[in-house]
């Protein structure tokens, strides 16, 4: 009994103040749920049920191997009719999976050889414990190759794994779902091709991440950092420079018969003063356009400007705005100017206006007050002069000149809810007026929306007079796939444009509806409303109110993105008097494919708003870009007709637009239109130009001088010490016949410095890892190393085990040589070789690592330690092999008193 007690405390009592396991009683078998791995024991219940005392021989057994008794046999008395709590020690392995298992127990008696027979279920629980790590990653590579990285991922839990492994910045070699059982392990290679046009060294993290399908809550992920070694960089320079392009365009036009060509010459340049970008500046030189301007020319322009953080100046040609009710948008040439004082800003602007025959010239002045945060009040005064004052025009807002002060304010009112407004004073010799904006932006989780509204009297002398307008819209989440929106427009009718361009066709227009996304790639939407759009010019050519209903159907097929609407609605044609109705059908269908991109479009209409009570148009056309390479681009595009209220702009009819970068900072730009003319219904014009741009950086500071760098490799132990090629970014040196090198006129900034290792013999290795970063910044800088021959380590993983388990070769360890900062890893399965080979000579540190390695395996040493001469072969023995558990007799008795513990 001695030893059976001895055992138990040793085997039991030991392992559950470690692991905390409880004393099971099978009195609730529910509850006799252990880990893997641990020690615990059980308690039945025996009883005597014969007149006469009895010896028992005690026999356990487990329905698995992996949970074994620690005593298999033992021997009981227990005296008749006694019942007597019997503990039986478990040990179960790491190995043991998840589920139910049987302890047995048989007391045969040793006076009749009857039987008493006890079974428990006892209940194994999962382990998930998921081992991820980077067991060989290159330091170093050159743009261009390709990173090649594996991982070791392995279960230590003690049920199968489905894992899925994804990378976000890196290909998974192979299978990206895995499936590992317990103490299994995989080794994973992950790969990136770099970038072989890489301009500068940079640094990448690559990682992997291992998610268990069945816990996805809990993720595992590794990084492993490479440097990228440019080999194209980026040449720099000594000097600050200010990008500036010239080009010259030779413009041909045919309009309404017609014919009319020239040159044009433009000058622009943007670009900052510094080299830390406080200083900038902009500048434009573009001379008169030679044929009619529309909107495929570019207009003479000149202008210069420049900006701090506090200040701005602008000289020439500009479109200047001083508030939305005074001078919405007045191009012109003149000066602004603006200084920023933080919460205080003053500013104004003297303004010429080109395309604007009533305004001789206007003055502006303003100052701001930032009140908080995203709220700021603006106050300001505008005076214009009018090119002919006349008593005879009195009725008229500018008929003199007008002194025109306004307030703008901006308040952020919460989080959710931004107010703007304007109030604006006109008066003139005879007439005084005035004008107020209101404007709302609202945005919840929920609803969002804005709207803004603007009204000024018939005597308001500024950009608008006699008209008012509103524009809102409405966005409402009535769920997670169906949204509800409204939009109402109504334009202002009078207000003083350039008429350089031509004013938009008047509209109010209302429209509400509901957008239902019924696949992630699909939604359809239904619409219904009201527009009436009226000429603003004579003769009008429509006139009209439409009340309409639309369905808008988009759907993504593959690479297909597909649109169809359908429109029907009632017409209310007061051009011509008569009622009618009108439809609208299109389709649209675009994709990308080739480097191109493609898009197709036709429309069917038949409606009532125009000269015929029923009149059909059929629209089709296409637009294609392509970006044939880096340097070359081409697109085209083609449409048949365009609806009438469209007159006010020009339109293509037919584009091709080429470019070429013939060489760098020169290129070509090829076109031809044939378009209509803003303003025209029938007459076409032909427009043909051919541009040259030279794009060049002038020098307007130097930043920095030359520096060099040079060095000596010393000899050790080796012969060849000359002719060693050496690299450091586009730079290249030679060693003389000492190991000398010498780089010179270098920029100064950060380099990795390499060697050539086809110029070294084939044991020859440099003292210092390469390629190492250099910073180089002072005028002269040495650095040394040396060159030696490389050292190797090899040796066995010799296992001993007495029963020669085959499953035993299934496990494996992590052998580590570390040196500094350089680090390599293997995994080597038990009872096999290793070796590592072109070893810096120096002070080395081998480690061996479990890898999730049973606890019943001992590894005699898991650390060595020694210095690496040159040439030298290091032999080391790792030795593994199976813990055995030892017990020792104590001579003494022991009493041992239970208790019965309860979860």
């Amino acid at each position: 009994m001695i030893k059976k007690w001895i055992i138990f405390i040793i085997n039991i009592l030991f392992p559950v103040i470690i692991f905390s396991q409880e004393l099971i009683n099978n009195s609730n078998q529910k509850d006799n749920v252990l880990l893997p791995g641990t020690s615990t024991s059980i308690s039945l219940i025996l009883e005597n049920i014969t007149t006469e005392d009895n010896f028992y021989d005690i026999k356990i057994s487990s329905s698995t191997q992996n949970i074994s008794p620690i005593l298999k046999s033992d021997k009981l008395r227990i005296v008749s009719k006694e019942k007597k709590v019997y503990v039986v020690p478990l040990k179960i392995s790491t190995e043991t999976t998840e589920g139910k298992y049987k302890i047995k127990l048989e007391a045969i008696s040793q006076l009749d050889q009857s039987k008493i027979i006890k079974e428990t279920d006892i209940y194994i629980s999962e382990k998930r414990d998921i081992s991820l790590l980077v067991v060989e990653s290159p330091d170093y590579i050159k743009a261009g190759e390709k990173i090649s990285i594996n991982f070791l991922v392995k279960n230590l839990g003690n049920i199968d794994e489905h894992l899925s492994l994804e990378s976000k910045n890196a290909i998974i070699d192979k299978d990206t779902s895995i499936v590992l059982k317990p103490k299994e392990s995989r080794v994973i290679t992950i790969y990136k091709t770099t970038d072989s046009e890489l301009k500068q060294n940079e640094i990448q993290n690559i990682n992997l991440s291992v998610l268990s399908k069945d816990n996805p809550n809990k993720n595992t992920t590794v990084y492993s950092s490479v440097k990228i070694i440019s080999t194209k960089p980026e040449q720099k320079d000594i000097y600050h420079r200010l990008p500036i392009s010239a080009s010259i365009s030779q413009i041909t036009m045919e309009n309404m018969n017609r014919y009319s060509d020239g040159f044009q010459g433009e000058i622009y340049g943007r670009g900052s003063l510094d080299e830390k970008n406080k200083n900038r500046i902009e500048f434009r030189a573009l001379t008169a356009n030679p044929v009619e301007f529309n909107s495929f020319v570019q207009y003479e322009e000149y202008f210069l400007n420049y900006k701090n953080d506090h200040f701005f100046a602008h000289i020439g040609d500009k479109t200047y705005s001083a508030s939305y009710l005074t001078e919405y948008a007045r191009y012109g040439r003149g000066i602004e100017i603006q200084y920023n004082f933080k919460k205080f800003e003053i500013g104004g602007f003297y303004n010429r206006p080109r395309f604007f025959r009533d305004i001789k010239d206007e003055f502006n002045i303003y100052s701001s007050f930032k009140i908080r945060k995203n709220s700021e009040i603006k106050i300001g005064y505008l005076y214009k002069t009018p090119k002919i004052e006349d008593d005879n025009f009195s009725n008229i807002p500018l008929n003199s000149d007008a002194n025109i002060p306004y307030i703008t304010g901006k308040l952020k009112a919460s989080e959710n809810i931004t107010l703007l407004g304007e109030i604006a004073y006109s008066k003139t010799k005879e007439l005084v007026g005035n004008a107020y904006m209101l404007q709302g932006q609202a945005r919840f989780k929920k609803i969002d929306g804005s709207i803004i509204y603007m009204r000024s009297n018939p005597k308001f002398a500024g950009y608008f007079t006699n008209t008012n307008s509103v524009n809102g819209n409405l966005n409402y989440k009535i769920a997670e796939k169906i949204n509800f929106f409204a939009n109402y427009i109504k334009d202002a009718k009078n207000f003083e444009r350039d008429t350089l361009l031509l004013a938009a066709p008047y509209r109010d227009f209302f429209q509400y509806g509901i957008e239902y996304n019924y696949h992630s790639s699909g939604s359809i939407l239904f619409y219904n409303g009201f527009q009436k759009y009226q000429d603003r010019l004579e003769p009008k050519q429509f006139d009209y109110n439409e009340k309409y209903f639309k369905v808008s159907i988009n759907q993504q097929l593959g690479i297909f993105k597909i649109n169809i609407d359908a429109q029907i609605g009632q017409t209310d044609n007061y051009l011509t008097g008569f009622k009618g109705k009108s439809s609208f059908y299109t389709s649209t269908i675009t994709f990308d494919k080739f480097r191109t991109s493609f898009n197709l479009f036709a429309s069917y209409a038949n409606t009532s708003r125009y000269l015929l009570e029923s009149q059909k148009q059929f629209f089709y056309g296409a637009r294609v870009i392509s970006h044939l390479s880096d340097k070359t681009n081409f697109s085209l595009f083609y449409q048949n007709n365009y609806l009438p209220e469209e007159y006010y702009q020009s339109r293509n009819l037919f584009e091709i637009i080429f470019h070429q970068q013939l060489f760098p900072g020169h290129e070509v730009d090829l076109s031809g239109r044939y378009a209509l003319h803003r303003g025209q219904l029938g007459n076409k014009d032909y427009i043909f130009s051919l541009k040259y741009t030279m794009r060049i950086n002038i020098p307007i500071k130097k930043i920095a001088e030359y520096v060099t760098l040079s060095g000596n490799i010393n000899r050790q132990n080796i012969q060849k010490i000359d002719g060693i090629k050496l690299t450091l970014g586009n730079y290249i040196s030679i060693t003389d016949k000492n190991g000398n090198y010498t780089f010179k006129n270098i920029i100064p900034g950060d380099y990795f410095l390499e060697i050539d290792r086809s110029t070294l013999n084939i044991n020859d290795i440099t003292t210092i890892p390469l390629p190492i970063l250099l910073s180089l910044n002072s005028k002269d800088n040495i650095f040394n190393f040396g060159l030696t021959t490389a050292a190797t380590i090899y040796g066995d993983l010799e296992f001993f085990d007495k029963k020669n388990n085959s499953s035993d070769k299934k496990e494996s360890v992590i052998v580590e040589a570390s040196h500094n900062e350089e680090i390599f890893r293997k995994i080597v399965v038990l009872g096999e070789k290793f070796n590592f080979t072109y070893l810096r000579p120096g002070d080395w540190k081998v480690t061996i690592y479990r890898n999730g390695l049973d606890k019943r395996y001992k590894i005699a040493v898991d650390t060595f330690q020694f210095n690496l001469k040159p040439s030298e072969k290091k032999e080391i023995k790792i030795k593994i092999s199976k813990q055995q558990n030892e017990i020792k007799y104590q001579q003494e008795t022991i009493k041992i008193n239970y208790n019965t513990h309860k979860k």
